[in-house]
């Protein structure tokens, strides 16, 4: 078992460890040779404490006092029902949600759509080339009930890999619902609306209408060794329509804002994003953590793109002149710039540290927001330089970290992980180096 899941709630994930589904669920018979062999690895891995603390977990969210009263429930449907309508209101209660029992099940189950978004984002994107190997089974599926959920665990019908992904979504669930109570904390959707309606009233150009976008097109040309940006030329949607990229070429689509500084209107590529759910219970699982207040700190963010360097500087100034007429003091936290080519310096798992960039944080208006700017240039280098670009980038970080081997360990999913980023990577490359 590895030693960076042991003290926290993916330690329960790991199928080399004391708390991997077996063959027959936990519990089920007691002095089978699996739970010798589970009871021994719980003592060598000194994590006894951990495993009771956890069963006694389970023995309350049930109300049952052993594993056979879980066999009971089994079958038994009024006791089921009763057990996750009490279910649901501990849950309720841990995660300060207010209102009616309805609504509380409402608030609870959407966990359960975070928790399968976070395994079809990676089917339909990063792992899109393996999406048959790591479909959900239907019955875990379709289950957003907690107590239905931990009931599949202990069912002997159930394949170890049903049980396995129920174990895996009522994990999943417990991250979905503390982001969630902390996004009802810090108000994160309102704060996001107050983000939107400062850039649209301070920062960007009053001659342009909320919305409003230029469409151009970066033509760009590559070096062969790393497919690193060796020139750009901007081009208007006339220009680009007369253009047939030769290899080594690329024609990348661009929508761009405005913003006004001493009477000239400057151009940028502007992407607003609020961190969805599920990318936050990525995060805080490749940051091996659980609370989502020490791990996510990049709720909201903005990447923009300019043409030069010194435009670059021009916005930076611009956002804090900005902030002063909507009446807030602007800091710059965290700042690193490297775009006059020094090396960015960064502990994220697989970043690379020949990614140019200027990247700060933004705090003003009771926000704090992550600004991430670019040249046309570094930009290009940022989606498509060998080793640098943002696809190979999450392939990198998602395997590194050992996350998609917990999440699809290979004795259930028949996946080595460290060939398929291998592979991955090569494709990613191809895709991004064709025509």
């Amino acid at each position: 078992m590895s030693n960076i899941w042991s003290n926290t709630i993916y330690s329960l994930l790991e199928q080399t460890g004391p708390f991997a589904s077996a063959d027959t669920p936990p519990g089920f018979r007691v002095f089978s040779a699996e739970s010798r062999q589970r009871a021994k690895c719980l003592r060598d891995k000194e994590l006894v404490t951990k495993y009771r603390a956890t069963r006694n977990q389970i023995f309350e969210f049930m109300d049952v006092s052993s594993f056979s009263e879980i066999q009971n429930l089994l079958q038994d449907k009024e006791r089921r029902q009763r057990v996750e309508k009490r279910a649901y209101r501990l849950l309720g209660n841990m995660f300060g949600i207010h209102g009616s029992e309805r609504e509380i099940i409402s608030r609870v189950d959407s966990y359960s759509k975070t928790a399968d978004d976070v395994i079809r984002y990676l089917k339909n994107k990063i792992l899109a080339n393996y999406a048959p190997f790591i479909e959900i089974t239907n019955e875990i599926d379709i289950t957003s009930s907690p107590v239905k959920l931990l009931i599949i665990m202990f069912d002997a019908r159930y394949h170890k890999k049903a049980r396995f992904e129920a174990k895996r979504k009522l994990i999943l669930m417990s991250l979905a619902g503390s982001i969630d109570q902390r996004e009802r904390e810090t108000e994160v959707e309102a704060k996001f609306a107050d983000f939107l309606h400062f850039l649209n009233a301070h920062v960007w150009s009053p001659e342009i209408k909320i919305g409003e976008l230029d469409i151009f097109y970066l033509l760009s040309t590559h070096a062969q060794k790393d497919f690193s940006c060796k020139d750009v030329r901007v081009l208007n949607m006339a220009e680009a329509a007369d253009i047939k990229p030769e290899p080594g070429q690329k024609l990348t689509l661009i929508k761009r804002r405005r913003f006004k500084e001493n009477d000239r209107e400057i151009p940028i590529y502007v992407s607003v994003r609020k961190k969805p759910p599920e990318a936050k219970v990525l995060k805080l699982m490749r940051k091996n953590e659980e609370n989502p207040a020490v791990a996510v700190d990049d709720e909201l963010g903005l990447l923009g793109v300019l043409d030069t360097v010194a435009e670059v500087r021009l916005f930076q100034k611009h956002l804090t002149e900005s902030a002063i007429c909507a009446n807030s003091f602007m800091t710059l936290e965290d700042i690193s710039d490297t775009l006059g080519g020094a090396r960015h310096k960064s502990s994220s798992i697989g970043s690379s540290a020949s990614t140019p960039m200027l990247k700060f944080f933004a705090r003003m208006g009771g926000m704090r927001v992550e600004f991430i700017v670019h040249t046309n240039k570094s930009y290009l280098d940022y989606i498509y330089k060998k080793d640098v670009s943002h696809d190979e980038y999450e392939v990198k970080r998602i395997f590194d970290s050992g996350v998609a081997e917990l999440l699809f360990p290979r004795e259930i999913y028949h996946l080595d992980m460290a060939v398929v980023k291998i592979d991955l990577i090569r494709w990613f490359r191809k895709r991004i180096e064709g025509q």
